[in-house]
């Protein structure tokens, strides 16, 4: 009797040491899971960008300092408006998780309407140096490989952004009827921290070193 009820003991216990498959405290989301892996992969992409531009940079002597306090001002701007949108993001994030659909709707919106500005301004800089000459490899003030660096560097992360404010644009929508969840937001918001984090390496590497000192 008591073989019985010790091998019955030991068939409960085996039994619950089983998953069930509900959640387990050790299990990724596979859509968070697949934007991880993205985002490392891109992160080597630019990681190898920004070290060639370095490289470039650093072995040309005479490399342009075409950037004045206007272009500065602007880049700046621009940081501060992706820094915001940083925000934004965060608190799409927040209201997906406590179910406020609208609320999230709203917020993911606004990050939105963040990306949009950046590309505006973004392009408004572009079309400024093009106006001065810049082309990819041509430029008033020597070293060619300056404006196919630059466009390169930029044009890749401005379409990162473009691409974010698609991205996020879907979720939204998605969300507030219902066809998504807190994890696709929670997703969506990953990229674009990853884009803002990217520019905060752009901007003190492109700009701030190139800024015009005389």
């Amino acid at each position: 009797m008591a073989t019985e009820d010790t091998m019955g003991s030991l068939h409960a216990a085996t039994e619950a040491d089983v998953w069930d498959g509900g959640t387990s405290p050790y299990a990724v989301v596979p859509k968070k899971l697949g934007m991880w892996l993205f985002i490392v992969s891109d992160a080597i992409t630019f990681s190898a960008l920004i070290i060639a531009y370095a490289y470039t940079r650093v072995s040309s002597p005479f490399w342009p300092r075409p950037f004045e306090g206007a272009s500065i001002a602007n880049a700046t701007v621009m940081t501060f408006i992706l820094l915001t949108s940083s925000i934004t993001v965060v608190m799409a994030v927040r209201a997906a998780k406590m179910d406020e659909r609208a609320t999230t709707a709203r917020w993911l919106m606004a990050t939105m309407v963040g990306g949009i500005l950046f590309d505006v301004l973004h392009i408004r800089e572009w079309m400024g140096l093009i106006n001065e000459g810049v082309v990819l490899f041509k430029n008033p003030w020597g070293v060619p490989m300056f404006g196919a660096s630059f466009f390169t560097l930029t044009g890749l992360h401005m379409t990162h952004v473009t691409i974010g404010v698609v991205y996020l644009g879907v979720i939204a929508w998605g969300f507030n009827k219902g066809k998504y969840n807190a994890d696709d937001v929670e997703v969506s918001g990953l990229y674009w921290h990853f884009v803002d984090l990217v520019w905060m390496f752009l901007f003190p590497l492109v700009y701030l070193m190139s800024a015009k000192t005389a």
